[in-house]
């Protein structure tokens, strides 16, 4: 068993000008000046209560509620309208097929709702390669180890014969926690130093220099 679990938002999928949007229009709806762009990118990954808690963090509860069924309500009406934008990383569909055809069983673990995700997959007409779909609906947000061990329940696979990949600390932290390699990614949104200090045991550069990692 070699099974390889990947963080989607800014490892498979650039969805940040989305991202960005949603959380701007969920602070301006509770009359908020929202975060600048680069802090609401550092809390791409984790859930969105924790994500709010991170962003607003002398707010009350009740308030990063309210900020994240507003950006539900801003990301499912960008969805609708046509305007959403979740296109795969260049070369990271080759990079999966390559890893599917190799015997790697694919999943992902992500801060998306199991709704968002099953959208974007179906979008980029790759969810057929994943047997193991992890999200922040049925788990507690990442760095929680909760997401990949059911992902290694699911795919029948021990920690050892295991690899996480994502582009934040709090990837590679969860890997690290549940006993399974981390491999960090540079095109993401946290430096490959805070991902290297976090537990990467290598940060690549490129898609293909990740297949070469994972196939060699």
């Amino acid at each position: 068993m070699k099974l390889a679990v990947f963080d989607c938002d800014g490892t498979l999928v650039d969805g940040q000008a989305s991202i960005c949007e949603a959380m701007e229009a969920a602070f301006a709806g509770q009359g908020l000046t929202a975060p600048d762009r680069p802090a609401i990118r550092r809390a791409v990954g984790l859930s969105l209560p924790q994500a709010m808690r991170v962003l607003l963090p002398d707010s009350e509860e009740n308030v990063h509620l309210a900020l994240t069924e507003g950006y539900k309500h801003a990301f499912r009406t960008a969805r609708s309208d046509g305007r959403l934008s979740q296109p795969l990383f260049e070369e990271i569909e080759t990079v999966l097929r390559q890893l599917a055809a190799a015997g790697w069983t694919l999943g992902v673990a992500t801060g998306m709702s199991a709704r968002g995700l099953s959208h974007c997959l179906a979008a980029n007409a790759v969810d057929d390669l994943f047997v193991t779909l992890q999200t922040a609906d049925h788990h507690p947000s990442k760095p929680h180890p909760a997401m990949l061990e059911a992902a290694l329940f699911e795919a029948g696979a021990r920690p050892e014969e295991a690899v996480m990949i994502g582009d934040t600390a709090y990837d590679m932290q969860m890997a690290r926690d549940a006993g399974v390699r981390a491999i960090g990614v540079d095109w993401g949104y946290h430096h490959p130093d805070e991902l290297r200090a976090a537990g990467a045991e290598v940060v690549v550069g490129s898609p293909a220099e990740l297949a070469q990692v994972l196939l060699t």
